[in-house]
């Protein structure tokens, strides 16, 4: 599909508003958000110390960036029907809350599996369940969670997904396990959207549905957040069991059968949103790569002058400027052609995205030394965080084999117009 688009028509910068919007987000952030990194950090550990560990109860200093974001006009950008923005628009402004992934965006109310859940309640909610579960989110009172991966079945192929959904009279009885449910740990975690089977004989691709679950539905049981190399997200990454949990049948989420076709639409804007939070992760560490390797001397002047460092600091600002590029295409073709059209460079940057975060962030790990693998710095956990989304969403070994899919058949159905070797037939 993107074949047939005109690309050389594309508008990948900002329009007026967006621009101004990108100012103010880019002046809350450095007179709100990064001063109260620190705050977080001692609150979440205060708190954690009282619970005997972990805490996953929101530190306060969250709730009021919220309130300062909301007075600035920072709140929902990320859904256009609301925003009005474009994906293309949305993106700069998903990249400069990554600077700060922890802290950004929550405090405009743009985080991760919000945001998607979200979007699934605006497209196919009924009105009673945007009364009920989507007013509250867009206000920032309540989270979620997004149920689909599963421990025992291979979930990069989504057709394994065997939590089963089965109608009994007005109700739905759900049993399986789910994990990495995002979200779940938080105790404003009100309602879990739930992939499971509702029709094993059906086709392959119309077995599966979405539902509503309650989180505090009876049989639901959160057994454990799961850490990403040691550290605990305040929201947690949940492994839960549904054993004979009971929802009314309309707490499904449009109509048996359209699981696979929802679990995209949701999918597809979510990777740009996590695509431009990673390059903003990786444009925070190579500022603190800068920074660091010019104040510091070794060898007889700064260590930016060792020709090493210079490497990394050139290969750096190259991979991001690469990358941001390519995922500014997909969020144009997702605005022009839809998901569908774009889900070959959207297969792309869910793994080139990813990628540059973790290359730029361990160069700066390494100008650092010792102090880059510590918590006085943000580029350990930032790079756990990349590194975890080379599985989540599906692994980069899917997307890989999308985009080569893509390839192949361009080439199988258009005729050469150059002989390969050495020109003989």
């Amino acid at each position: 599909m993107a074949d047939a688009t005109d690309l050389t028509r594309m508008d990948l910068g900002p329009g007026p508003r967006a621009s101004e919007l990108l100012a103010t987000l880019r002046t809350f952030m450095a007179q709100h958000v990064y001063p109260a990194e620190k705050v977080y950090a001692t609150e979440l550990a205060a708190a954690a110390r009282e619970n005997g560990g972990v805490s996953h109860v929101l530190p306060p200093v969250v709730e009021e960036l919220k309130a300062t974001a909301r007075e600035l006009g920072l709140w929902n950008l990320f859904l256009p029907d609301l925003s009005g923005l474009t994906n293309v628009e949305y993106a700069y402004l998903a990249e400069e809350t990554g600077r700060s992934p922890y802290l950004a965006p929550e405090a405009i109310n743009c985080a991760a599996p919000d945001t998607g859940n979200m979007e699934l309640l605006h497209m196919f909610g009924t009105p009673e369940q945007k009364q009920r579960w989507l007013t509250p989110l867009l206000e920032g009172t309540m989270r979620s969670g997004f149920s689909m991966t599963e421990p025992d079945v291979a979930s990069s192929d989504a057709r394994n997904i065997a939590t089963s959904i089965v109608r009994d009279g007005d109700e739905y009885v759900i049993n399986g396990r789910k994990w990495w449910t995002t979200g779940a740990a938080d105790p404003r975690c009100d309602i879990l959207v739930l992939m499971g089977k509702t029709d094993p004989e059906a086709a392959v691709y119309r077995q599966q549905s979405m539902i509503l679950v309650p989180v505090d539905t009876p049989g639901v049981t959160i057994l454990r957040s799961l850490p990403i190399f040691g550290y605990h997200d305040q929201h947690g990454h949940c492994e839960i069991r549904f054993d004979d949990v009971r929802v009314p049948v309309t707490n499904l989420l449009g109509a048996e059968g359209e699981g696979f076709a929802i679990a995209q639409a949701r999918l597809g804007p979510g990777r740009i949103h996590h695509a431009m939070r990673c390059l903003g992760m990786a444009e925070r560490g190579l500022e603190l790569m800068v920074r660091r390797t010019m104040a510091r001397e070794a060898f007889g002047g700064p260590i930016s002058d060792q020709g090493v460092v210079r490497n990394w600091i050139a290969e750096s600002r190259m991979e991001i400027e690469q990358a941001r590029l390519l995922v500014l295409k997909a969020a144009w073709l997702i605005d022009q052609v839809g998901i569908k059209g774009a889900a070959t460079e959207i297969a792309a940057i869910k793994v080139v995205a990813p990628r540059v975060a973790r290359n730029v962030l361990d160069r700066s790990i390494q100008a650092h030394g010792g102090g880059g693998v510590t918590d006085d710095f943000p580029m350990a956990r930032m790079w756990a965080s990349a590194r975890i989304l080379g599985i989540a969403d599906g692994p980069d070994e899917v997307h890989l084999r999308t985009v080569a899919r893509t390839q192949l058949r361009r080439y199988r159905d258009t005729p050469p117009t150059v002989l390969a070797g050495t020109g003989r037939d």
